[in-house]
């Protein structure tokens, strides 16, 4: 297609919304963080690092596991609203991987919990019906 402005002929139209979402595609497979740091991390020198309340990740999603306790009753106790403790169980971030675009990737930063106990929540969640807000 011949441009009526500079008389160039451009053999493919390329919006600037797919040359940013591809450099993101880009990064997010060289395992950088797509958004700001989960709860749990925080960003340093572009890395993700726990943070202080890391553990409280852990203690979360060990929690949900092995208690008897509400999605309603273990948000109150550590202060989120029960969507926000779902997207917290279901975040890919805490095993060390990232998400974008529907793909999984390895992540460039430390898991705060085991790939076993995430995939316990994961069937548990889905044994309750709870569905992912991530998804």
């Amino acid at each position: 297609m011949k441009c009526p402005k500079c008389g160039y002929e451009h053999k493919e139209e390329i919006s600037r919304g797919e040359i940013q979402k591809k450099g993101m595609v880009d990064k997010a497979e060289k395992g950088n963080l797509m958004s700001r740091p989960a709860f749990g991390y925080k960003l340093e020198n572009n890395k993700l690092i726990p943070a202080q309340n890391s553990e409280e990740v852990r203690e979360i999603f060990e929690e949900f596991l092995n208690e008897k306790i509400s999605l309603g009753q273990l948000a109150r106790k550590h202060n989120f609203s029960i969507n926000g403790l779902k997207k917290i169980l279901t975040n890919f971030t805490y095993i060390g991987k990232i998400k974008f675009n529907n793909q999984i990737h390895d992540g460039n930063h430390e898991p705060l919990i085991s790939s076993t106990l995430f995939n316990h929540v994961q069937n548990k969640l889905e044994n309750l019906g709870i569905k992912n807000p991530n998804a």
